[in-house]
């Protein structure tokens, strides 16, 4: 009985760490979606841009024709505000502020701004002001 109690109470403490794990992602995802749309708003192009997915900011420099710092701080991205929600899809994750959602990726270093200024659109896919191809 006492062997059982043991497993008991680490599956239990197991669950507790995983439960906590999911929060530091969600509260990370954030994070890193407050400080690319405040670079934005900022003027610091080069901050946003390494905050990007790899290809969100290749295709933001080729689409503007320009690099990225100079194109990502003439977007019309929405100012960053308070966030009202984070879910968290395995690599994946959601962010959801006052007039914005961003989502982003899971990369080595952390997560990356898959697309912004996301406003969704019922059924169809969300419209997104920057985004990766």
């Amino acid at each position: 009985m006492k062997g059982r109690s043991i497993i008991l109470a680490a599956a239990t403490v197991l669950a507790v760490a995983g439960c906590g794990s999911v929060g530091a992602r969600a509260d990370a995802a954030s994070d890193a979606a407050l400080r690319m749309l405040r670079a934005v708003e900022s003027g610091d192009g080069a901050t946003a841009c390494a905050l990007l997915a790899p290809d969100t900011a290749a295709d933001l420099a080729q689409s503007a024709g320009k690099s990225c710092p100079d194109a990502i701080v003439e977007e019309d991205l929405p100012a960053a505000g308070a966030v009202t929600r984070t879910e968290v899809y395995g690599q994946w994750a959601q962010v959801r502020l006052p007039g914005d959602t961003v989502f982003l990726g899971a990369f080595p270093g952390g997560w990356r701004v898959v697309a912004a200024g996301c406003t969704p659109r019922g059924d169809r896919p969300y419209d997104c002001t920057l985004q990766g191809g």
